[in-house]
């Protein structure tokens, strides 16, 4: 069966800043008649598991002011510099927020994290074989970042914090929840980390 072509008709933009923009699309809707939907068109974020040798999996505790609070999320940040690799973006970022570089880097898993209202992608990658970043080499953090809490859990408590509610941010749920299927799976399932993004 052929689904009906959502045809765009007309974009109005109602905000652009640096991570993202709002417009408002007029879609062409089964029927004949059109509807308006209010997208965030987002530039995209990487994250990635960090597992050690001992199975621990490292997570950061962050202030996120739309949420008013701390949240426990996986090192991450914006597909933002023009032409990066995922794969060195992602173990930028886990350089910039954990002080930490792998020797191993695999695909784990591609989600949209609000599809209802957004296009942002979040493309999640599994690290291992991890190495400190010397300290006359580590980035220094600001703002939100200079109040960062690093810590590691084993993977088997990091889900069992995911099922009861205390890890809530979509990204290190589906990033944990993936890692932990993965590994129970001999890691068999993983993609290469220069997979092409879905879609």
């Amino acid at each position: 069966m052929t689904g009906h072509r959502y045809e765009l008709r007309h974009r109005t933009e109602r905000y652009t800043g640096r991570v993202f923009r709002v417009v408002t699309d007029e879609v062409a809707m089964p029927g004949g008649g059109t509807a308006s939907r209010d997208v965030v068109r987002h530039v995209g974020a990487v994250a990635v598991v960090a597992l050690d040798d001992a199975g621990r999996v490292v997570l950061v505790r962050q202030y996120r002011h739309p949420v008013g609070g701390y949240l426990w999320e996986l090192p991450a940040g914006l597909m933002d510099v023009d032409g990066e690799d995922l794969a060195v973006a992602a173990l930028r970022e886990l350089a910039e927020e954990a002080d930490l570089t792998a020797g191993r880097v695999d695909l784990l898993v591609d989600l949209h994290s609000s599809p209802g209202f957004s296009d942002e992608r979040v493309r999640i990658f599994l690290a291992r074989d991890l190495v400190e970043v010397p300290v006359g080499r580590r980035h220094e953090r600001h703002d939100e970042e200079a109040d960062m809490q690093v810590v590691r859990v084993d993977l088997d408590e990091a889900v069992a914090r995911v099922l009861a509610g205390e890890v809530t941010n979509a990204s290190c749920v589906a990033g944990l929840l993936a890692a932990a299927r993965a590994r129970d799976a001999g890691w068999a399932p993983l993609r290469p980390a220069d997979s092409p993004l879905p879609g």
